[in-house]
């Protein structure tokens, strides 16, 4: 599916759910991808791209940023407390902030660095063991306690599991955060971002439907 394509998807769910498609944030998920089909879809013009894995972002995209003006870096992967630092010098977004511990780390690197990426709360909506984020049941508490150590709280992210239906998890996390104030919503991938949009995704994540199949080497 070409970008093109993909954006006439967004832009037609808005327009039948009363949204505007500049609300929604396209971010191309470059994990595992060679370098030649990302700079494919930079030379497309698009510039909001998302990686899992610090390492892996630390190696490629200072290399893009000489290359391409304006691009934002979105961490959707897990975050180890001793990868903070790194992650924040490269992201404009870290979407997986699911423990006391790490949110810590990052309000202590931000007062080193003086300045903090848009912070998403992970929400482990679908309660599953093996899953990053913070039960449904404790998100209003962790999200009051993110709050407190004066961080840039965005919203929420989700990842629900592969055998359910998406659309019960993605109005879960948007009644979460709509009793929080929060507006950001990093839900929906490249099978089921319309249904995201139409409850509310702000930031959806699109890796395959853009790229290809992923290449693990």
């Amino acid at each position: 599916m070409s970008l093109g394509e993909i954006q006439a998807k967004i832009n037609a769910v808005c327009e039948g759910a009363g949204r505007n498609p500049a609300d929604v944030s396209l971010i191309a998920v470059s994990k595992v991808q060679p370098n030649e089909r990302v700079a494919a879809v930079l030379e497309e013009g698009h510039r909001i791209f998302g990686e899992n894995k610090v390492q892996e972002a630390a190696g490629k995209w200072p290399d893009f940023r000489e290359q391409y003006d304006g691009i934002t870096l979105h961490l959707i992967g897990p975050l180890q407390t001793n990868k903070v630092k790194q992650a924040m010098q490269l992201a404009d977004a870290i979407h997986t902030v699911d423990r006391p511990k790490l949110a810590k780390a990052i309000a202590r690197h931000a007062q080193d660095l003086g300045h903090c990426p848009d912070l998403f709360v992970q929400v482990n909506t679908g309660e599953e063991p093996q899953k990053s984020g913070v039960l449904p049941a404790e998100a209003d508490a962790f999200i009051s306690e993110v709050r407190a150590l004066d961080l840039p709280l965005r919203g929420l992210m989700c990842i629900p599991p592969v055998d359910e239906e998406p659309s019960l998890h993605f109005a879960l996390l948007a009644k979460i955060a709509a009793r929080n104030g929060l507006e950001g919503l990093s839900m929906g991938m490249s099978g089921d971002f319309e249904r995201a949009i139409g409850l509310g995704a702000t930031h959806i994540r699109v890796g395959s439907a853009i790229f290809g199949e992923r290449v693990y080497g």
